[in-house]
């Protein structure tokens, strides 16, 4: 006896339930990482004060200005929407543990366990890199660079930069660094999934020097000191990634089950 489909029958009925539930997840989980940034920006407006952190954010550049010699502001609000914006980054930068547990939660369900067993690790060493990457570019990086731009600077003029334009170039840095610094996470993810070979990553080990070489040359200043600061640690950390890769690919190849012995049967 064949049966017969009711032609009033909808295919898609029932999925609405599901894909409104994602929805309302999502929801609930922006809901939680912006409150996670709201609360930190507010904690951080009130101490240590959006004027405070950037007095520190500055403090490299006006540690090489002429004695006496003060950043300027060449907008009427800006000596008050600079340090919001400042804050409001600092407030994200501080909530981002918050932001990424929520957007991992969101995803987790939908993976496979081999893919969770990659993932969590690989967020976790993008955030610490790319941290380390902006605090090396705070802490060595700003120093000498602004150290030697002084040493070119005419008597005759006195260096007053903008506090907007020095902001904008402070974010273009820190986004640099940042990027520069998630080179083993890239070596990694590449070799981990079989786009390219670990051998074949060393074989590259030339190529990506010059490309390093000629990405400093783009995106920093033009002075050799941050092409320097930044193309010599992509060269390193290309090494890391190669180190890195190496070891995540013999733990993969170990878990991998032994293959059966073939049947002997006459």
């Amino acid at each position: 006896m064949s049966s017969f489909q009711n032609p009033n029958h909808d295919e898609l009925a029932g999925t609405e339930q599901p894909f409104v539930a994602h929805l309302m997840e999502l929801r609930d989980r922006l809901l939680r990482a912006i409150i996670a940034i709201a609360v930190c920006f507010g904690v951080l407006c009130l101490y240590p004060g959006p004027g405070q952190l950037y007095d520190w954010l500055a403090a490299p550049l006006v540690a090489h200005l002429p004695e006496g010699t003060k950043m300027i502001a060449t907008n009427v609000i800006a000596p008050f929407f600079v340090p919001i914006k400042i804050t409001m980054l600092a407030g994200f930068l501080l909530a981002l543990p918050v932001v990424l547990y929520q957007a991992w939660a969101f995803v987790a369900p939908g993976l496979y366990s081999h893919e969770k067993r990659l993932v969590v690790p690989l967020v976790v060493s993008s955030t610490l890199l790319f941290f380390a990457g902006m605090a090396f570019c705070y802490f060595f990086v700003f120093g000498q660079v602004f150290k030697f731009i002084q040493s070119f600077a005419p008597k005759s003029i006195t260096a007053a930069p903008d506090i907007e334009a020095y902001l904008g170039f402070v974010m273009n840095m820190f986004i640099a660094f940042g990027a520069a610094f998630e080179v083993p996470v890239i070596v990694v993810v590449l070799a981990r999934i079989g786009i390219v070979s670990v051998e074949k990553l060393r074989e590259w080990r030339g190529y990506f020097i010059v490309v390093a070489f000629v990405v400093a040359a783009v995106i920093t200043p033009p002075d050799i000191v941050s092409q320097l600061a930044l193309a010599i640690p992509m060269c390193l950390l290309y090494e890391v990634g190669l180190f890195a890769a190496s070891y995540v690919a013999r733990s993969a190849k170990a878990a991998e089950p032994a293959e059966p012995p073939a049947d002997q049967s006459s």
